[in-house]
């Protein structure tokens, strides 16, 4: 059992960005805080008791202490927080004091997601990040000395203009902070973003995106971190245990604006406006633009992509008889092995090509 919360608010918008957020504004936030509790008491069982829980955004850190106990306190008169072992809080470099970490460790949150992005400053600015690489290390010691427990860094790669050399600064920067996850997004160019009208859909060059994968694989693993997803590498066993459900298939609600849940065969994607979520829940009404049930095949074809990213592989129930030529070929040509208990699992060139092996094993 998992719970995802949508925090959209953002204090600049950026221009990769294609998560539903928005600047704060005349925005209502108490009024948003009582429509996300609302929404937990309209959309799950009382007495939920989830094993992890995300604060995604958008910007969860910009939340006041005050907003945030509210939240809270809100949530837990109907959901059981007893069972949570992993509580994640997205944040931005320079947006939290040591008095809201301090909240947040009391409060019971133990990983904390800091969108650092990079290290170099002309890049930070192409992203619209107004933070400085001084304060990334800054927050990452804010966040050590109140006790954090686990501190993921979030960076990007193949961004314009970007060196080979400037992604490897970037990552040995990060190694400098010890981190105990360190995610690594390889830049896409999504529509509705300023990038996307910008650059176009076909920026990306190849050669590059494979030359920095390749690096961040090499510099992170020879540094102690367990390369467990495409994107995610973790030390001392710290892996995102939200994700790895998500990328296992397991349900999780999804409270707030822009929220998406899947709970069995049923997926639904809330309200993209924060004004008219708050408005339909508060007259009693889910707030949902998409509402989708799932057939066995649909599963089936999205675990196949989640699955083969990460070190688990794909197991054995997932794959069909007729899968096993390909299979073969794909071990041969040294892209997969398979394990003792006939998962299928990707090498690190086969992680390249991930989406196109998911499609041929349909």
């Amino acid at each position: 059992m998992h719970l995802y919360i949508h925090v959209p608010f953002c204090n600049k918008i950026c221009p990769y960005c294609a998560f539903y957020k928005h600047r704060l504004g005349n925005t209502d936030i108490r009024g948003y805080i009582t429509a996300v509790i609302a929404e937990a008491k309209l959309r799950l069982p009382q007495g939920y008791r989830p094993t992890t829980i995300y604060f995604g955004g958008g910007t969860p850190s910009m939340l006041s202490p005050t907003h945030l106990q509210r939240l809270v306190s809100g949530l837990k008169e109907w959901i059981d927080f007893s069972a949570v072992q992993e509580w994640s809080f997205e944040t931005n470099p320079a947006t939290f004091t040591p008095a809201k970490v301090e909240q947040w460790v009391e409060l019971g949150i133990n990983r904390v997601s800091l969108g650092a992005q990079s290290f170099e400053p002309p890049l930070l600015q192409l992203l619209g990040r107004e933070h400085s690489p001084q304060q990334i290390a800054q927050s990452v010691a804010m966040l050590r000395a109140a006790g954090m427990p686990q501190v993921n860094l979030d960076l990007m790669f193949s961004l314009p203009g970007q060196s080979i050399g400037q992604w490897q600064h970037t990552l040995e920067a990060a190694l400098q902070l010890e981190p105990d996850h360190i995610s690594t997004y390889n830049l896409t160019y999504e529509e509705d973003t300023d990038f996307y009208r910008t650059y176009g859909a076909d920026a990306t060059d190849e050669d590059t995106d494979v030359a920095m994968f390749a690096m961040a694989d090499s510099l992170l693993t020879q540094a102690g971190y367990r390369h467990y997803e495409i994107s995610n590498f973790a030390r001392n066993g710290a892996v995102s245990h939200h994700n790895l459900a998500c990328w296992r298939g397991e349900d999780y609600y999804g409270l707030g604006p822009g929220a998406c849940g899947t709970v069995g065969n049923l997926r639904y994607r809330n309200t993209e406006s924060t004004a008219a979520y708050a408005a339909a829940i508060m007259s009693g009404q889910l707030s949902e633009a998409e509402h989708e049930h799932l057939s066995p095949e649909t599963r089936r074809t999205e675990l196949l992509g989640l699955q083969l990213r990460t070190d688990e592989g794909l197991p054995a129930h997932l794959l069909r008889p007729e899968n096993a030529p390909f299979i073969s070929m794909l071990c041969e040509e040294k892209l997969a092995t398979l394990t003792p208990q006939g998962s299928l699992l990707l090498t690190l060139q086969g992680r390249l090509l991930a989406d196109e092996i998911a499609t041929e094993l349909l």
